[in-house]
């Protein structure tokens, strides 16, 4: 009788390891951080919902990042908690602002990183939503001209990459066209082109002190439930000039990573959110899971399915690990 002998290439660890069909490596990596504008640059708040996580002040960003880099960190993404908040936003664009002085420092003391920004308004309005507001309305077209003031104040501050979060209709387009009149067309835009308005960016809102003050996100964000409306909005950010895509969350949305992969051929990302994060260091808390193990699971599940990059908030973690 003939059968299958599959386990003949799993019956050693060097087997397996010659076999292997997905790895995930350094370069697939990027580490978000939130900083703060404070005073006190020294500044380290931990967050509660996302242990080991923290707030830092711009001097501690810049030592935790070149802890990372000399494990081998190639790339990280800034999310900025400003000292005052008004209703457009202002501080998202302030050429002192956070996150344009972070990137700065960052460029100056690792000139070889590769620095994303988060661009949106929503950290930076006293509403907490991602765009102008009438009454409980967020206005599309009037968002458009602050997102690509906020995206030339960080290309002007030395980022690499500029990447939309708001899911406003027409922002690639709206930040492409400022970008190039300004002598930038070199800088590529990382799209959140499928991001879904999911219950996992809990403590995220913790993190960057974002959370809305009235209503929800559901009028922009896409509804979970959609899948072929992810191809609408991913084509309608390539023909605006996006240079990458990005699903997110990550978890819950591989069948849409999955499907864009065998749709597109640019560079895609997706995001391992702030709640999928604190899912598993729950667990890996009260000893339910053996952290490092489902990390590296579900990481390799993520690039699987089709990605390039992995935003995550265990890379520092799998950097060590993989050292």
């Amino acid at each position: 009788m003939t059968f299958h002998r599959g386990r003949r290439l799993r019956r050693t660890a060097t087997l397996r390891g010659l076999v292997r069909e997905t790895a995930v490596s350094r370069h697939d990596l990027i580490q978000p951080y939130f900083v703060v504008d404070i005073d006190d640059s020294n500044f380290v708040k931990p967050i509660g919902a996302m242990p080991g996580q923290n707030q830092l002040g711009l001097n501690k960003l810049v030592e935790r990042v070149g802890r990372a880099v000399d494990l081998g960190l190639a790339a990280c993404i800034l999310f900025g908690i400003p000292k005052t908040k008004d209703a457009t936003g202002s501080q998202g664009w302030a050429e002192n602002g956070i996150v344009q002085r972070a990137v700065s420092a960052l460029k100056r003391s690792y000139p070889d990183l590769c620095v994303i920004t988060d661009v949106c308004l929503c950290e930076y309005t006293d509403h907490g939503h991602c765009g102008l507001i009438s009454g409980e309305e967020v206005l599309n077209d009037p968002t458009l001209d602050l997102l690509a003031k906020v995206a030339l104040s960080h290309a002007r501050a030395g980022a690499d990459i500029v990447a939309p979060s708001d899911m406003m209709d027409g922002r690639v387009g709206a930040i492409r066209d400022a970008l190039d009149g300004q002598g930038f067309t070199h800088l590529p835009i990382m799209s959140y082109a499928v991001k879904y308005a999911s219950g996992f960016y809990g403590p995220f809102r913790e993190a960057a002190e974002s959370p809305p003050q009235f209503g929800d996100r559901k009028t922009y964000q896409m509804d979970p439930a959609n899948r072929r409306e992810a191809f609408r909005e991913a084509q309608a950010d390539l023909d605006e000039g996006a240079d990458m895509l990005m699903v997110k969350p990550a978890l819950p949305y591989l069948d849409i990573l999955r499907d864009l992969r065998e749709t597109t051929d640019v560079p895609l990302a997706a995001y391992q959110v702030s709640g999928e994060y604190a899912m598993i260091k729950a667990a890996a808390l009260n000893g339910w899971i053996d952290e490092k193990t489902v990390v590296l699971e579900t990481l390799t599940g993520i690039k699987r399915a089709g990605a390039d990059l992995i935003l995550t908030y265990f890379t520092e973690n799998v950097l060590e690990w993989l050292e």
